[in-house]
């Protein structure tokens, strides 16, 4: 069951191709549309909403054909501008119950299904408070309430985390997650930052300079490697803990390095440690013990997203083209 299917589409513009004969389905669920900036995923969010002809090819969105049915497909789906776009002057209960009623619902619907929207999202309390006063992350949310209020088997959120710090960040995400786990609405939901990706969706397609690069399931592009990720807290003996299991996991003759990675306050880096079989659990567990240390965590670690694309993708053209690291996000 997919309920996106894309075969062979291009979209061209005078002096850029903005797609390039993408084909890929999107299946139920939180999907991931990732790619640098300017690598064509708002200008496939249009194509599929209707709003766009596409130069070659085909997209059916929830079985509609996106070039015939672009009425159709918008009334079945919602949309989450990546730009600021609200009237400052309105509250947000006026402006959702205003774009409730032109998707189609009755006055006292469109106000029920407002309150009930905008309490999901966390802004019950301020919904009458005019928008030209609200934060980044309340303008995110009122945007994302208008994409749910008439409630649409389909969201299109485009970049829904820009301009949000790290608390503001995760919220949204835990949102986006809700909207599939608690009303069954599939989500595509496109990002530059690649670590949002792992924690937030069932499916991820890759896309650069309008190309498919990759496509599978989050599982598949996280799967576990063949080393312990180790991390443990100082203590007064060894101030750095890390250091010092290092040195000792190293002499007992384990492969060790360190990681990108930073451990919870109080700890270091993560230890990357070779996974030469079970005894290498009771290896570290002993090192650990025998130095007085905590133990934060000791793990198979996984591959990170990030460290996909970095083989996969390959920036074409200055530094909009780079890939945002998990740290980044």
């Amino acid at each position: 069951m997919t309920v996106i299917a894309i075969d062979g589409l291009s979209k061209r513009f005078p002096k850029v191709t903005a797609l390039d004969r993408l084909t890929v389905d999107i299946t139920p669920g939180v999907t991931g549309l990732v790619g640098a900036n300017g690598a064509g995923k708002s200008t496939l969010i249009k194509i599929l909403l209707g709003l766009s002809p596409a130069t070659e090819g085909s997209a059916r969105v929830l079985g509609l054909d996106v070039a015939t049915q672009g009425a159709a497909i918008r009334e079945r789906v919602g949309y989450m501008p990546e730009h600021d776009c609200l009237p400052p002057d309105v509250s947000a209960t006026e402006l959702v119950v205003h774009l409730a009623r032109m998707s189609g619902l009755p006055p006292a619907a469109a106000r029920e299904r407002t309150a009930d929207t905008l309490r999901h999202v966390g802004l019950y309390e301020e919904r009458y408070r005019p928008v030209g006063g609200y934060s980044t992350g309340m303008k995110q949310r009122v945007k994302l309430a208008q994409a749910l209020v008439h409630d649409p088997q389909l969201v299109f959120l485009d970049e829904p985390t820009n301009g949000l710090d790290p608390v503001g960040r995760d919220e949204m995400l835990a949102l986006i997650r809700r909207i599939h786990t608690d009303f069954g609405i599939s989500v595509l939901v496109t990002s530059h930052l690649l670590g949002e990706l792992e924690r937030t969706c069932d499916q991820v397609v890759v896309i650069d300079g309008g190309k498919l690069l990759r496509s599978s399931a989050t599982s598949d592009f996280t799967q576990a490697t063949g080393s312990l990720a180790v991390e443990v807290t100082d203590s007064d003996t060894h101030p750095d803990g890390t250091a010092a299991l290092h040195s000792a996991l190293t002499a007992a003759g384990l492969m060790v390095q360190p990681s990108g990675e930073h451990g919870a306050p109080g700890s270091g880096r993560v230890l990357l440690v070779g996974l030469a079989g079970e005894e290498t659990y009771d290896m570290v567990r002993d090192a650990v013990a025998t130095l007085g240390l905590g133990l934060v965590r000791m793990e198979q670690r996984r591959h990170r997203i990030a460290e996909v694309f970095q083989t996969t993708a390959v920036p074409t053209a200055g530094p909009a083209q780079k890939w945002d690291s998990p740290d980044a996000a």
